[in-house]
């Protein structure tokens, strides 16, 4: 199969998983709405077509929390990460850190921090939840900067998992649905024999080695379930932002109000995203969320962007919209499921590729220069 886009990776990993893994990754809540917005609104942002501005000289890096990064991207936490290849976040990691930009490891990785960590130069970032059980927010915290994390990125559009319809049709949950799962699996052979058999444990790890003992994907809904707190407030956060020595970005920001109270909380940045449409349906997708936010916070705190963003003219659009980075999810893990560590290598050639086409064509030749000018004139909002 030739791949040439995410589009191509994700039908390879579609061929490739059983498909409980597969509808996991590619679903969104309720009907999907905001799921299709977020690739429609941003794939319909024009762009201002300039030429014989002499090109010849293009830079796609950028420097973020201190950090130099050779494209303005993050690859967002993905939970069950390792359940997509072979130890899922060593490889995608390798493949980040190979490409010069950060990793952030997922409360809910299959891999804990320590078997992570040591297989890369630069240092991750990493992702918490507020949860419940408080003792193992600090125990995660604790480990992730003993681990060398630099930055972490603090989720707080999910108090309470999203209502999503595939899951239970796909056998990720409902009935008989563990044994949904070991039927997809051995319809599957590739993916049960790399990950099934030699992907082992299947676990998840960072919570795991909090409790001592295995929690394994049949625990994984309800242990979400049971811990998520919808009591959540910024004060919540207040001791957090106390304990962590780095910087701290605030993901699941849709609202310019709730912008500025992050500048107010102290935050480092925010992620302007609505969890890929995994949460409320119906709501703005990043795309049209972002102008308004950057308008409202620009300069005052670092914004990056999620949620819907394929390839590289994407991640030109949406710093064009008012981002300073953005984050991928679903399009780096399609490639890690079909391809592994070199798929997701491939990716982000991909990604810096069509970034420089997108800048060259656009006049700018370096990312600072990526700006609203860029938009045409009725997409600027």
């Amino acid at each position: 199969m030739i791949i040439s886009s995410t589009a191509d990776y994700r039908a390879a990993a579609q061929k490739r998983l059983p498909p409980f893994l597969f509808h996991y990754i590619d679903g969104g809540a309720y009907a999907e709405q905001t799921l299709r917005r977020n690739v429609e609104d941003l794939a319909a942002v024009a762009l201002r077509q300039r030429v014989l501005k002499d090109m010849s000289r293009l830079d796609t890096s950028i420097e973020l929390f201190g950090e130099k990064l050779s494209i303005p991207v993050a690859l967002s936490p993905v939970g069950l990460t390792g359940m997509y290849r072979r130890r899922g976040e060593v490889q995608a990691a390798r493949a980040a850190d190979a490409h010069g930009i950060p990793f952030t490891m997922s409360t809910v990785s299959v891999c804990p921090i320590e078997e992570v960590a040591p297989e890369i130069k630069r240092p991750m970032w990493f992702q918490l939840y507020v949860l419940k059980d408080r003792g193992f927010m600090r125990n995660a915290l604790e480990r992730a900067q003993a681990a060398g994390c630099t930055t972490l990125v603090f989720t707080v559009d999910m108090p309470v998992p999203g209502a999503r319809y595939r899951d239970a049709h796909s056998g990720m949950s409902g009935p008989n649905a563990a044994l949904r799962r070991y039927w997809q699996s051995v319809l599957h052979p590739r993916w049960a024999l790399d990950v099934g058999l030699q992907g082992r444990p299947h676990d998840l790890g960072n919570i795991s080695a909090y409790r001592g003992s295995p929690t394994g994907l049949q625990d994984y809904m309800g242990w979400l379930g049971a811990n998520f707190d919808a009591s959540i407030s910024w004060k919540d956060l207040e001791w957090i932002r106390a304990f962590w020595k780095g910087p701290m970005v605030i993901k699941g920001i849709l609202d310019p109000e709730d912008a500025k109270d992050a500048v107010r909380f102290g935050a480092d940045g925010i992620v302007v995203s609505n969890h890929g449409g995994r949460q409320l349906d119906g709501v703005l997708s990043s795309a049209r969320a972002l102008p308004a936010i950057a308008d409202a916070v620009k300069g005052q705190i670092k914004i990056l962007a999620d949620s819907g963003i394929r390839n590289g003219l994407d991640v030109v659009r949406t710093i064009a919209l008012g981002a300073d980075a953005a984050m991928i999810g679903r399009a780096y893990i399609y490639a890690l499921a079909a391809a592994g560590e070199s798929g997701v290598k491939h990716l982000l050639e991909l990604l810096e590729k069509e970034m420089r086409v997108a800048m060259t064509l656009t006049s700018v030749s370096k990312v600072s220069d990526i700006t609203g000018e860029l938009l045409v004139r009725e997409m600027k909002g």
